[in-house]
């Protein structure tokens, strides 16, 4: 009996192992090619709990819809799925907060948000539409 559960400890650690190292090889690639063909500009994000205040935010890049409650912080992301019309990453800002973001294309000026995680030491879990409504500064 011993000699069978040392076995599957084993071979517990090895799928361990395997996960591990080939967890890069499987999402860690950093394509993203649908946030790319957002529009750039003016973006209103409006959170679809009723009563938040609609967030005006300027998109130099799509890329920038994926950290909503972590927005000036350099974190380390893992995309997850990268489709052509949507895409999930996971992101950690170390010492400040982690997040989990789908982003679903609608068209290149309206996508549909659904986000969680850790932000200045408390959870959030909101799902939004953003939508392009002009240029920046204007």
């Amino acid at each position: 009996m011993k000699v069978g559960k040392k076995l599957v400890r084993i071979g517990a650690a090895a799928a361990v192992a395997f996960v591990a190292l080939a967890a890069p090889a499987l999402g860690g690639g950093q394509s993203l090619a649908m946030l790319d063909q957002l529009d750039s500009g003016r973006w209103e994000v409006r959170l679809r709990e009723p009563g938040n205040p609609v967030q005006k935010i300027c998109v130099d890049n799509g890329r920038r819809l994926i950290q909503l409650r972590h927005p000036a912080d350099s974190c380390e992301r893992f995309v997850v799925q990268d489709g052509a019309s949507d895409v999930t990453v996971q992101y950690t800002c170390r010492g400040r907060g982690y997040g989990r973001t789908h982003i679903r294309r609608e068209t290149s000026r309206l996508v549909q948000i659904s986000s969680q995680g850790i932000a200045q030491g408390l959870p959030f879990d909101f799902t939004a539409e953003a939508r392009r409504v002009g240029e920046c500064g204007a």
